[in-house]
């Protein structure tokens, strides 16, 4: 079996669009009931596998700032986070598995941290470096729904009315630069004060949208188109994933080449709205059977990268327990626990990494945990 290898999440490069964000904002608090944001199907026991990995990211990759992008130092560079950089990404993948874990005090420190790390006021930066202490003039729209989805998690396990609040707060508050009427964008830019024109798929987490837009008709209007936008980008039945992108002010769908790990990504946050086509579901077990689940493809489904991600495995994972699979949940499981390093001699021991490179990266591996507790 080819090794798998990890790989990283990239912001993509956007046109800049027109867009005045304005600082007074409406809160208001959802009154649905929220009792899916914390199912788990209980499929597997992985606890061995996961004390590790828990070790290994508390140890190696947890700091006060934030956690690191990989375990290995790097040379920075301006286009992608490297290195001992921090995002906004890992952050929010760290809350909803410190509630998931119910780490509750953890969780409320860890927060905190995040805040005075990433926060802008109106959303939280999608990076920060903590050899310059700088952090993007931008944020990254999914990261910020993510931590706010953290947030709900929260104050449903607990019965907590102040972070329920939070969470109504900081959605309200991101809706004006990264979601304008409706319009889910990449990000909105603090310093040009100007939103992308285009939003990723990957970024329409349909659970959290469909929660905090349940507050009026005008919102739950705007979740609808949501997600059609995202379903009118499926490539069909023959390559049975969705474009990477849609452009608003274009009304286009982008034909770049996919990226698995937000490809997978789209599908998750659909089936966790029970929105997951019959056929991409059998795609992806067929590509997992044969150990074939590439990083990169064309929007014909064309392999252009045949190197393979451990995040991918665990996200696969994933849409298999909320498609209630619990065989494929299973052997997709077993398939990611196998990139984790055993010898206790190396240094990213219980990572899910590449041991001979000593290479860890923070979306693998917290989406490894994550995976773990579905």
């Amino acid at each position: 079996m080819k090794k798998i290898l990890i790989l990283l999440m990239i912001l993509p490069t956007i046109v800049l669009a027109g867009c005045s964000k304005k600082s007074d904002v409406k809160v208001s608090e959802p009154d649905m009931s929220t009792s899916n944001f914390l199912n788990s199907s209980n499929y597997g026991d992985y606890s061995t596998q996961n004390k590790l990995l828990y070790k290994f990211v508390t140890n190696k990759m947890l700091t006060k700032e934030g956690i690191y992008t990989n375990y290995k130092e790097t040379k920075n560079q301006s286009n992608v986070a490297t290195g001992h950089e921090m995002l906004s990404e890992s952050s929010g993948l760290w809350l909803e598995y410190l509630v998931y874990t119910k780490q509750y005090k953890k969780f409320r420190e860890f927060y905190k941290q995040t805040k005075n790390t990433f926060d802008q006021g109106d959303q939280f930066s999608y990076r920060y470096d903590p050899n310059t202490k700088k952090k993007s003039n931008v944020n990254a729209t999914l990261d910020d729904l993510r931590i706010i989805r953290s947030l709900q998690m929260y104050a449903q396990a607990t019965k907590s009315s102040k972070y329920k609040k939070e969470a109504a707060t900081r959605f309200a508050k991101l809706k004006s630069g990264s979601i304008p009427n409706g319009k889910l964008v990449d990000f909105y830019d603090t310093k040009a004060k100007k939103s992308s024109s285009t939003g990723s798929l990957a970024y329409y987490d349909f659970k959290t949208l469909k929660y905090f837009e349940s507050t009026s008709s005008k919102e739950k209007k705007y979740y609808k188109k949501q997600l059609k936008v995202v379903q009118n980008g499926y490539l069909g039945d023959a390559f049975p994933l969705y474009s990477s992108s849609y452009d608003w002010g274009q009304g286009s769908y982008s034909s770049k080449d996919l990226n698995t790990s937000e490809a997978l990504e789209t599908v998750l946050h659909l089936s966790e709205v029970g929105k997951v086509k019959k056929v991409t579901l059998n795609w992806l077990e067929r590509q997992v059977k044969q150990r074939k689940l590439y990083n990169t493809y064309t929007i014909n489904g064309s392999v252009v990268d045949k190197d393979q991600s451990t995040g991918s495995y665990a996200l696969a994972a994933m849409i298999f327990a909320n498609a209630k699979n619990e065989k494929m949940y299973k052997y997709t499981m077993k398939i990611m626990w196998s990139s984790q390093v055993t010898d206790d001699s190396s240094p990213i021991y219980g990572a899910l990494g590449v041991k001979h490179l000593k290479q860890a990266y923070s979306f693998n591996n917290l989406y490894g945990l994550i995976a773990s507790k579905y």
